[in-house]
Formats: C-alpha cells, structure tokens, sequence
C-alpha cells in the first residue's frame, strides 16, 4: 500500500488491510488432520497416564502380593474371623474347642465352604486355645505373586504364619 502525501514523498505501508487474508489461511483445510490427530496423542498420552499411576500402582494389602489379591485376602481374613467367632462360642459353650467340621454340622458355624479361591481352613486346637488358619499352594517358582498363610487365633488378630 503507498500513500502519497502533500510534499510528494511515498511511504509504503508493512500493514495489512483488514480484508487481506493471512498467508496461512489457505493451508487452514489442509492442518486439519494435524490438529485431529494432535488431540488424538494427547488425549491418549493423559489415558496412559490415568492407567500407570491410578491401576497400576494401587496400594497392595500385604507385601509382595498383588493388588488384585486384595479383594480375596479381605474375604479369606473375613471368613477366618467368622470361624474364630464360631470356635469363640463352641468354647465358651462346651469348655473345648471343635474341628471345622464339627462346627459346621453343629450350625455353630453358617458358612459351607471350608475354602475359598485357592485358600483352604483348617483349626488347630489345645484345650481351651485354638487357631484358625487359611493355606494356600505355594505360588510357581519365579513367580512374583505371593500367597500368604494367615492365622487368627483366640483374641481374633488375625495375623501371617510360615
């Protein structure tokens, strides 16, 4: 753009006029696929991220094992302070202290299962005490998962045993 001024001098312009278009505005069609895919890495970079630090390191419930084990660990303690609460009351009631299945067939004890997922139970008794104790199969040499024993015994801690 020149303008011509009253002593006759030219100056020139680096302005844009307001109805000129940009250099990159025909090229505008054609980024298109850039920006999708742009978003696309993104989006799937902040997936990964969400998948690595929420699922991948969730806190374990016993070292050395998984956290997906968490949930069967809970059961097996839960079924084990059930069986000492059953063991509890046969004691306080017959002044000895009864096999798993004597509880069972008894209905001191309402649960019919003398295992679960891998973990089998089994009572341990001397007069008066006794302990509970879940046992699973030892896990395949080289593997990184861990199977722990537990026990509860008659104060109801449940606690990990050899």
């Amino acid at each position: 753009m020149v303008l011509r001024l009253a002593n006759k001098t030219e100056v020139v312009s680096y302005a844009i006029p307001a109805q000129a278009n940009l250099a990159a505005s025909p090229f505008r069609d054609k980024n298109y696929g850039m920006r999708v895919l742009a978003m696309l890495l993104v989006f799937s970079a902040l997936l990964f991220g969400a998948y690595y630090f929420y699922l991948k390191k969730l806190p374990t419930t016993d070292s050395g094992t998984a956290s997906t084990q968490a949930i069967s660990l809970t059961g097996v303690r839960s079924d084990l302070l059930h069986i000492a609460q059953a063991e509890r009351a046969n004691v306080a009631s017959n002044g000895s202290c009864a096999s798993l299945a004597e509880l069972i067939s008894s209905n001191m004890l309402t649960m019919t299962r003398t295992e679960r997922e891998g973990y089998s139970y089994s009572v341990e008794c001397s007069s008066a005490e006794f302990n509970v104790i879940a046992r699973h199969a030892p896990a395949p040499s080289g593997s990184p998962i861990r199977y722990p024993n537990l026990a509860v015994d008659q104060n109801m801690q449940v606690h990990e045993v050899n």
